[in-house]
């Protein structure tokens, strides 16, 4: 099967599923984990001329270290394979990335009381992706299935321009703002939104391969994949019933 026909929905979703049955996730709380994403960050943000080369050949930042950073790797028979990066408003750590960069957007959202889902840092081997056309999609499955498990509104995007059409296919995202300097970043990027509620029920009967189990999620996000620091404000976060009060927000 042709790259270009694997793009396409029907062979997206039979391959996807296939290759999903050979895709580990694990999240990196492990030093030689994160330092392996690290440098595989350093290498394909590089290759993209994202980023100017650094002595140590990693890439990292203070936002690795939050409190709300989910940083997981995703592992095709056990290589790692890609990576991704997922900030979420939490009940003390509410802080995400594209505040620094979208302050006017962002923090509106946030002091309404949005449940946001900011993914970053989304990156993959350059030799399996070239192989593997579905592993972007499978990558950034890990963010729909914390909007599920975290009863998620929104996916904010920070994203370069050229990348907009990709995720307005995948996600129905739109388009919030153009494109400003990034932190760290030598190629600036704009903000887009994924309206999660309103097209949840579109997008999985389109890409069947994004749903999950409860089993799944809790095997990602539950307290014992998470430092003992964070253990009191992840607790058992993905079993409340958020009161979903009446804002003066939309998107």
């Amino acid at each position: 099967m042709s790259t270009i026909e694997a793009m396409r929905p029907q062979g997206l979703n039979a391959r996807a599923a296939s290759l999903l049955e050979r895709i580990t996730y694990r999240r990196a709380i492990q030093s030689e984990d994160r330092e392996a994403i690290f440098r595989l960050r350093h290498e394909a943000y590089l290759r993209e001329g994202a980023i100017n080369a650094r002595a140590d050949q990693r890439f990292t930042d203070a936002v690795d270290n939050q409190e709300n950073a989910f940083i997981y790797g995703v592992y095709f028979d056990k290589a790692l394979a890609g990576s991704i990066r997922l900030n979420i408003t939490l009940p003390n750590a509410s802080t995400l990335p594209t505040t620094a960069v979208f302050p006017d957007i962002v923090e509106p959202m946030i002091d309404a009381g949005c449940v946001i889902v900011d993914p970053t840092r989304f990156v993959a081997n350059h030799s399996l992706s070239r192989r593997l056309p579905e592993l972007p999609y499978l990558t950034l499955r890990l963010a729909w299935l914390a909007m599920e498990q975290f009863e998620g509104e929104y996916i904010l995007l920070a994203i370069r321009p050229e990348h907009r059409a990709f995720y307005r296919r995948f996600w129905s995202a739109t388009e919030l703002c153009e494109a400003r300097p990034y932190p760290k970043l030598t190629k600036p990027v704009g903000l887009s939104v994924v309206n999660y509620l309103n097209v949840k029920k579109a997008v999985e009967a389109r890409y069947p391969f994004l749903a999950s189990t409860d089993a799944e999620r809790a095997s990602l996000f539950a307290t014992h994949h998470v430092s003992e620091q964070t253990d009191d404000t992840l607790g058992d976060i993905w079993q409340r019933s958020t009161a979903r009060a009446e804002r003066n927000f939309s998107v």
